[in-house]
């Protein structure tokens, strides 16, 4: 029971960390009128997060060395309390976006542990039940961050909305410090064995995977929104029920492949991929289908399944990645968590410059080729096909 509780911990701290980072999407107008910029600007919170993540997940395990991976989350979500505490108070938007990098630090430190630490908490054969529950953290923030946010932002203001969230952060460094067990290092990371796992050669493969598909995910979700509406019809009433129940696939994505990937990991990952890049290629059809096929319900459909091969990605790409590096969890995890968060930053680049130079099926189609360029990948390069 211990151990579940130690699960439960980390579970809280992947959601505190996700929820602290897409906080701003809800309250980008409110934030904008609050300090006197425009929208774009308070978009910046947002991606800066994001790419100080990707820096922060191999540069904590380094900077922390030796201590006692308990005291190194409880450390990190104390400092993403003081970090929303800080945004909470922000008189500019400089001192938000300083804000907003330390939240990045902690953002991309938690996710290099997580992984590696949920594997120490309990027995071998609960391990993909584990990975499971910590990656729920992440869908969980991902189904309720921004309408809850965006609900106390209305009601009680931005700041209010930050502030709660730091209350949330301290809650879950007092979890951590009083349910995890002592969990001394098992060996520091240092940068030369970072610098080995990228010469592991299924360890790459499974990185350049996770990054193909990731980026060609988020070129196309990014711009979701405006593609339902316009391509498809999907009413603005419609379209907030639908992208919640979008978040709702997603977690019961995630719990299927915690079962599977640890067994599997190959299979699902090609699964995830094939799945995603054929339902952002029918979801760039469903316009001109009609009227034989009604846009609506079929764009409702091809979302929600959607949301169901994607929910599964974050786990089923860490069991890959756990079983490169068995003896290097924490570098091996470490580069997982950096190359997930550049990838959602490039995403939303490239999806964004596509859109600029094209049109709404261009960014779909541009989506599809990536996350089907992902499963080639797993299907040609070495180390694709060698172990479980």
């Amino acid at each position: 029971m211990r151990g579940w509780l130690a699960v439960a911990s980390l579970t809280a701290a992947t959601f505190a960390v996700t929820a602290a980072e897409m906080l701003p999407v809800g309250l980008l107008t409110l934030i904008g009128d609050g300090l006197h910029v425009s929208e774009g600007s308070a978009g910046l919170t947002v991606t800066l997060a994001g790419i100080v993540a990707a820096l922060a997940a191999p540069g904590v395990p380094l900077a922390v060395g030796r201590l006692d991976r308990r005291l190194s989350l409880a450390g990190l979500a104390l400092l993403l309390a003081a970090a929303n505490v800080l945004s909470a108070l922000a008189p500019s938007l400089e001192v938000l976006l300083l804000a907003r990098v330390l939240v990045g630090v902690a953002l991309g430190g938690v996710w290099a542990f997580a992984a590696s630490l949920a594997v120490r908490l309990v027995p071998p054969g609960a391990v993909s039940r584990a990975l499971a529950a910590v990656f729920g953290g992440i869908s969980m923030a991902t189904v309720l961050a921004v309408p809850t946010g965006t609900f106390i932002g209305e009601a009680a203001g931005w700041r209010a909305a930050f502030a709660a969230a730091a209350v949330l952060a301290v809650v879950v460094a007092v979890a951590l410090a009083a349910l995890l067990p002592a969990l001394p290092a098992e060996r520091p990371v240092r940068p030369g064995e970072l610098l080995r796992q990228c010469g592991n050669a299924r360890l790459r493969t499974g990185l350049v995977f996770l990054a193909l598909l990731v980026v060609g995910h988020f070129s196309a979700y990014t711009y979701v929104r405006p593609v339902l509406e316009r391509s498809a019809g999907v009413s603005p009433a419609l379209l907030g029920g639908l992208l919640l129940a979008y978040g709702v696939t997603c977690f019961a994505g995630n719990v299927a492949s915690g079962v599977l990937a640890p067994r599997r990991p190959r299979a699902v990952l090609l699964t995830l991929g094939g799945g995603i890049a054929a339902c952002v290629l029918l979801l760039s059809l469903v316009g001109s289908l009609a009227p034989s096929v009604p846009p609506v319900p079929a764009a409702v459909a091809v979302v929600l399944v959607w949301g169901v091969f994607y929910g599964g990605v974050s786990v089923g790409a860490q069991a890959w990645v756990l079983a490169a590096a068995p003896d290097s969890r924490e570098p091996a995890g470490a580069l997982f968590a950096s190359v997930f968060n550049a990838s959602i930053a490039a995403g939303a680049f490239v999806g964004g410059r596509v859109l600029d130079a094209g049109s709404l099926r261009a960014v779909l189609l541009t989506g599809a080729g990536l996350a089907l360029a992902s499963v080639v990948v797993l299907t040609v390069l070495p180390g694709a096909r060698r172990g479980r």
